[in-house]
């Protein structure tokens, strides 16, 4: 069984350092698990969490070139889709799911330059002078 990206293995803490945990993994390889990448929270002291010897579920987030595999324990846990516990309102909400990165890219370009006309126009006659409008 080959380590690929994407893989969620069982592992063994075998080490723990002031930046992250070292996981012993299947066939004796072993991967560094951030302490960015430990829990959900902020981690101040990641003894808090681990221990040497802790069995832990992983998910492998890279594997370098010279051998370096980097770990998630956050990211192997499986959680449940984030709702706000209503429904999206808006006339616009499904158009706008279905839209490709560049057709959201257009829209926001046009609103922006609507809004920016818009400014423009309304600053510019709030000008002092001469009474002379420049257009």
């Amino acid at each position: 069984m080959s380590i690929e990206v994407g893989s969620k293995l069982q592992g063994k803490v075998t080490g723990i350092t002031n930046f992250g945990a070292f996981v012993e993994l299947p066939e004796g390889s072993t991967g560094l698990v951030h302490i960015s990448e430990v829990a959900d929270t902020y981690v101040k002291d990641i003894n808090e969490f681990l221990k040497v010897g802790d069995q832990v579920e992983v998910k492998v987030m890279n594997v370098e070139k010279d051998g370096k595999i980097g770990l998630s324990i956050k990211k192997a846990k499986d959680r449940p889709v984030k709702n706000s516990g209503r429904p999206r309102q808006g006339k616009n909400h499904d158009r706008i799911s279905q839209e490709n990165f560049e057709q959201k890219m257009a829209r926001f370009l046009k609103d922006s330059e609507d809004r920016l006309a818009s400014l423009k126009r309304n600053t510019e006659s709030k000008r002092g002078g001469r009474g002379a409008r420049r257009g």
